[in-house]
């Protein structure tokens, strides 16, 4: 939680993102996989770039220790997998690291790829016939079954049995029904309610330069909600 904290509030450019030195400082009790086709590891076998992915893959190890890092496996019938997943096996025989098989799932049935295509098309903005779109190159990124995980993976059903030897390693229990938000500094003088209302009415004055009753009610109620529920803090967060 931690790692993800940080990778929001200091790595975020585009996305979440941390390095190494964040990792090897929140490494304790973490079981780290190598990650996708997008993963570094597999990407520097796309290159060809084997010597580069096996240091990668060490010094993964030597980060969260060598039985807390597996290289992942996938196989969603990908031209790419055909040729990272030969080379991560030989990497796995090489190097000791254990290899576990995942699921890259997008989608509870296979039947759903084409309203996962349209959903893809309305976040990105772009239509079906749009050849440079963003889109899933197979309809195997489904909630698979067992059967059909064992089907996939039974040259090497090892694999699988390292899911379930993660699985039993997990045991986070994260409390619930508390609010778990990040501290949100506001200006001296503040506090986050009171921030959070001068943010308001200032953009209301902005929006509505000539306010009707209804707008002005609609803000004293909604403020009047976000306090009470104690969720000032969120709104100033998301802001």
């Amino acid at each position: 939680m931690k790692l993800v904290t940080h990778s929001y509030l200091e790595g975020f450019y585009y996305k979440p993102r941390v390095d190494y030195e964040l990792l090897s400082k929140y490494n304790s009790e973490l079981i780290a996989l190598s990650g996708c086709v997008s993963g570094e590891i597999p990407k520097l076998i796309l290159e060809n770039r084997i010597d580069d992915a096996i240091n990668v893959a060490l010094k993964l190890c030597e980060i969260f220790g060598k039985e807390n890092f597996y290289l992942e496996i996938q196989d969603q019938n990908l031209e790419e997998q055909s040729i990272i997943n030969p080379k991560l096996i030989e990497i796995s025989k090489k190097l000791d690291i254990p290899l576990v098989a995942t699921n890259d799932a997008h989608y509870l049935n296979k039947g759903d790829h084409t309203a996962h295509d349209v959903l893809l098309c309305i976040g990105t903005r772009t239509t079906l016939d749009d050849k440079e779109r963003l889109q899933f190159a197979t309809p195997e990124f489904y909630f698979k079954s067992k059967e059909e995980m064992f089907e996939i993976f039974k040259e090497i059903p090892e694999v699988l049995q390292n899911t379930i030897e993660i699985s039993k390693r997990c045991n986070l229990k994260i409390p619930m029904n508390l609010d778990l938000l990040p501290d949100y500094e506001v200006p001296k003088n503040y506090d986050l309610n009171s921030y959070l209302e001068k943010i308001c009415r200032e953009g209301f004055k902005k929006r509505y330069p000539e306010p009707s009753d209804e707008a002005r009610k609609r803000l004293e109620l909604e403020l009047n909600v976000i306090k009470k529920m104690g969720y000032s803090g969120y709104f100033l967060i998301v802001w």
